[in-house]
């Protein structure tokens, strides 16, 4: 597919933009974080193993809080550097299973960024990969973006498989540069292109109806 010209690039939306709420998949609504999904926040982001490969430790209550409070502002991009923050809903039975970002990384050079954090209690379903693979459609469909990214720890396989899912690829390999719990730790960054979106959601489009 060739790379399209200046010409045929969409404008981008006016800012400031604001989401519809909620995101909807075929299973999960990402609404906006409320004050009243502490204690379903605070049930996974108090874990030792949820914040292992996070900036940042296990949430006593009182961060677990300021986050709530904190989160709850992130609704509207009005900039570069601004970010979106959902609480991720199972719609059949208004269960919050985690949390995903997205961040509106650089306006002029259309990129933005995802990031995810799930309760393990929910694992295997494959929520975090269908509600990241919102994200990526709100960044290229709504907001115009070339380009989209991810990064993780190295250590941090199963964040790695849920990008490959997506069809994300494999770009960087950043090595010790990064000092996390006592320890050098390796970087990886996954990226996606506008036109590989539009690529996946075509073949998509054609399979067969199971």
């Amino acid at each position: 597919m060739p790379r399209p010209t200046t010409s045929s690039i969409p404008p981008l939306p006016p800012l400031p933009f604001t989401p519809d709420h909620p995101l909807r998949t075929e299973r999960l609504d990402l609404r906006p974080v409320r004050h009243d999904d502490f204690d379903a926040v605070y049930t996974y982001r108090r874990r030792p193993e949820v914040s292992r490969y996070l900036y940042g430790s296990p949430h006593d209550e009182a961060a677990c809080r300021a986050w709530i409070a904190d989160k709850a502002t992130r609704t509207t991009l009005r900039e570069s550097g601004d970010y979106l923050q959902f609480a991720v809903v199972v719609r059949e039975t208004d269960t919050l299973v985690g949390d995903v970002t997205f961040v509106y990384t650089r306006r002029e050079h259309r990129q933005g960024g995802i990031g995810y954090v799930f309760n393990p209690d929910h694992a295997g379903h494959g929520y975090a990969t269908e509600a990241a693979r919102a994200l990526l459609g709100l960044g290229f469909e709504e907001l115009g973006l070339h380009r989209i990214q991810a990064e993780l720890d190295g250590r941090n396989t199963a964040s790695a498989r849920l990008l490959e899912r997506l069809g994300m690829r494999r770009e960087g390999h950043l090595r010790e540069n990064e000092f996390l719990d006592g320890e050098w730790s390796d970087e990886v960054i996954y990226a996606m292109l506008a036109r590989e979106w539009r690529e996946q959601r075509e073949q998509r489009e054609q399979r067969p109806a199971s």
